[in-house]
């Protein structure tokens, strides 16, 4: 037993030897992205067969893009400039705190940072990320504050005839207590799902912040599915690796508006939540910010805070659905039942701008009562990761 010991460690040694000298000759690892003290970002790609190697992200001057959803601002490009080792660089000037994504584009090639292993999927595309400290981007940052905890639970949703899958944030704190929680009901964009909000808008990291802080309430955070057709996100359920997709069957038909209580009445049935209207909030970004609008309406005694991010207003001409029937009359009902916040974000170059006008000028014709933030920017996660933190210290006060 002793020599075999030996010989295992001994293997361990060498192999530790071997990682060494093959640092020692090959020389230092690249560091990419490297975030310096002035807030400067250098970005560093060992491609020597290259001809050109470019870099795209959120933290680059946008262009415009044509969409069948209209006209995007998306990132431009950056050139990096080849050095004797065969090693391409670029360096940012100082950026703002935040949290930013990119990719790399190696002779018209788009991938990823092979050094930067920190990678989120965003429907079908995947991108590095990195945060720049001293601001916004701490709050996305884990600090050291008591953390809360995240749960991928299965429900039985009998309005879909299938179990999907939710991810739930529970507050530090809550598996010892018993104390009720509120809840804020938290919907992803098209195209995304459970995960979406988890990892693309930090919202774990979010919430323990800002509640170690003392600037928002304990409370619980469910994070749905929007796409009724699925059972959970792509790789997560009995499709196996299926590819993401921008739109599916009965996306903003208003069955998943029809069938949210299934939601509801899982949370209310295994979760210590305070089950009436003032422990329960319901916001959402873009398609889910649609949801928002039209849940909250449609059950319109059911939620005193709502949030709409970048939210898409009203159904397709051609989608038939009871959800969307008696516009009008359903927020003006939801209106006159009262409530304690009503929450609209927006930013300047959003495509969806227009339509967000529109909405807050029928809202104001009725006498409506909102809160409206106008941000800079179109229609990013830059922006919903902050509207999720100003509304977040509002909520079930």
């Amino acid at each position: 037993m002793k020599l075999k010991l030996t010989i295992i460690t001994t293997i361990l040694f060498l192999s530790m030897a071997t990682f060494a000298q093959q640092a020692l000759f090959g020389g230092a690892p690249i560091v990419s992205p490297e975030v310096k003290a002035d807030h400067t970002v250098t970005f560093r790609i060992q491609a020597p067969a290259a001809d050109s190697v470019q870099i795209t992200g959120d933290f680059l001057p946008t262009v415009k893009m044509k969409t069948q959803w209209g006209l995007f601002d998306v990132p431009g490009t950056a050139n990096l400039t080849k050095d004797d080792k065969g090693v391409w660089s670029f360096t940012t000037p100082p950026l703002a705190s935040d949290l930013y994504s990119y990719t790399v584009i190696v002779d018209g090639f788009k991938t990823t940072d092979p050094s930067n292993v920190y990678i989120i999927r965003d429907v079908a595309s995947v991108f590095n990320v990195f945060i720049v400290g001293g601001g916004k981007g701490d709050l996305y940052q884990i600090s050291k504050v008591p953390h809360g905890s995240v749960t991928r639970r299965w429900y039985d949703s009998p309005g879909n005839d299938m179990a999907r899958r939710v991810t739930i944030y529970t507050p530090a704190g809550y598996e010892k207590s018993q104390e009720k929680y509120p809840v804020l009901y938290l919907l992803h964009g098209m195209g995304g799902d459970e995960e979406a909000w988890i990892a693309l808008g930090r919202t774990s990291q979010i919430l323990d912040n800002l509640i170690a802080q003392g600037k928002a309430k304990p409370m619980i955070v469910v994070m749905t599915n929007g796409n009724v057709a699925q059972e959970a996100a792509p790789g997560e359920s009995s499709l196996g690796y299926a590819k993401p997709s921008m739109q599916m069957e009965h996306t903003m038909d208003g069955k998943f508006e029809e069938t949210f209580p299934d939601v509801i009445k899982f949370v209310e049935s295994n979760y210590r939540v305070k089950a009436e209207k003032s422990g329960r909030a319901i916001a959402g970004l873009s398609m889910g910010g649609y949801h928002s609008l039209h849940i909250s309406r449609f059950y319109p005694n059911t939620f005193d805070y709502v949030g709409l991010f970048s939210a898409a207003i009203m159904a397709n001409d051609k989608v038939t659905s009871k959800v969307y029937e008696n516009f009008d009359t359903t927020l003006e009902t939801q209106m006159k039942n009262g409530y304690k916040l009503y929450w609209i974000g927006m930013g300047k170059t959003d495509f969806l701008y227009k339509s967000g006008e529109e909405y807050r000028t029928k809202l104001d014709k009725m006498g409506m009562k909102y809160t409206y933030v106008e941000t800079e920017g179109g229609h990013t996660w830059t922006n919903w990761r902050v509207y999720l933190s100003q509304i977040a210290p509002l909520l079930f006060k």
